[in-house]
């Protein structure tokens, strides 16, 4: 009878955590995620199957993911400072690259795209070496430790308009778009990171953060192409302070934005010698903030 009532006692209390997880890391039982080892992805014409991957998963990915894509594998905690942040905790379903508008889950070719590109200032490196076959299956595995794959759909990939011509009126114009939403704040007004608010930010996990520094010469964590960096405005990455600007600036701004950002970069380009030419200053955080497009 003491036995029976001890079974009964945690099998309520495993109920309970599983009712009602804490704000900190999903709480999802071994059985649970078993339920969807089904899972499958879809990469142009290759299906992955979430059950072919256990053994690369345990191979490659274990040892920071975790056995339960909870992030706590045993080389997590080497992880956790502001630059480089504890691996991704795949139970809860949020990411920081997608193609999706913010608050919706990524599409399978958005994961399949994460693991093949890896991030810079992480220790997540590219997979590129690993099949096309392969790394469908990891994307179908990463979308086994979540339930959100079962009860949503991903969100439609944002639509990116043609990429304008590159002229200095739209490095000014993206100046302007960087002053008045305040990206000084936090990326700082020569795009180094170090903002008034570098140092306060947190992930949604409450973990410290740093923003991005342009001027490192590290690529875009989500990407370096010009439509990447547009994406990044227009979706926000999820889970950390950087938000979507979609509500908040128009096409033709995010693109010039775009192109005031590739002033900061180390990198040689067209957007560095006109902003040279333009003799072009940092903004000033005390002016006022600039209109909107298409204000007076």
């Amino acid at each position: 009878m003491r036995t029976t009532l001890q079974n009964w006692t945690l099998l309520f209390g495993s109920a309970v955590l599983l009712a009602f997880p804490a704000a900190a890391s999903a709480q999802l039982s071994t059985y649970d995620i078993e339920t969807r080892i089904g899972a499958e992805s879809h990469v142009g014409n290759v299906t992955g199957h979430a059950k072919d991957a256990a053994l690369p998963y345990r191979r490659y990915c274990v040892g920071c993911h975790g056995p339960l894509g909870d992030g706590n594998g045993e080389n997590a905690d080497w992880f956790l400072t502001p630059m480089y942040q504890k691996p991704r905790d795949f139970q809860l379903g949020v990411f920081k690259c997608r193609s999706t508008p913010t608050g919706t889950l990524p599409t399978d070719q958005d994961l399949f795209d994460a693991i093949t590109r890896g991030f810079d200032r992480s220790n997540m490196p590219q997979w590129n070496t690993l099949s096309k076959q392969e790394r469908a299956d990891l994307v179908a595995w990463v979308k086994h430790y979540s339930p959100r794959w079962a009860n949503e759909k991903p969100g439609a990939p944002i639509q990116i308009p043609p990429e304008p011509e590159v002229t200095a009126e739209r490095i000014k114009a993206g100046r302007d778009v960087f002053a008045r939403v305040q990206c000084w704040k936090c990326h700082g007004v020569q795009g180094m990171a170090n903002g008034p608010s570098a140092s306060t930010l947190t992930d949604d996990l409450g973990r410290p953060i740093a923003p991005f520094n342009f001027t490192e010469g590290s690529r875009p964590k989500c990407g370096d192409t010009d439509q990447d960096i547009y994406r990044i405005f227009m979706t926000g990455l999820d889970g950390t302070p950087m938000p979507s600007f979609a509500d908040n600036i128009k096409p033709d701004e995010a693109w010039d934005l775009v192109f005031y950002l590739r002033t900061f970069m180390r990198q040689h380009s067209k957007e560095k010698d006109l902003a040279k030419g333009l003799g072009l200053k940092p903004v000033d955080p005390n002016a006022p903030a600039p209109a909107a497009s298409g204000q007076q």
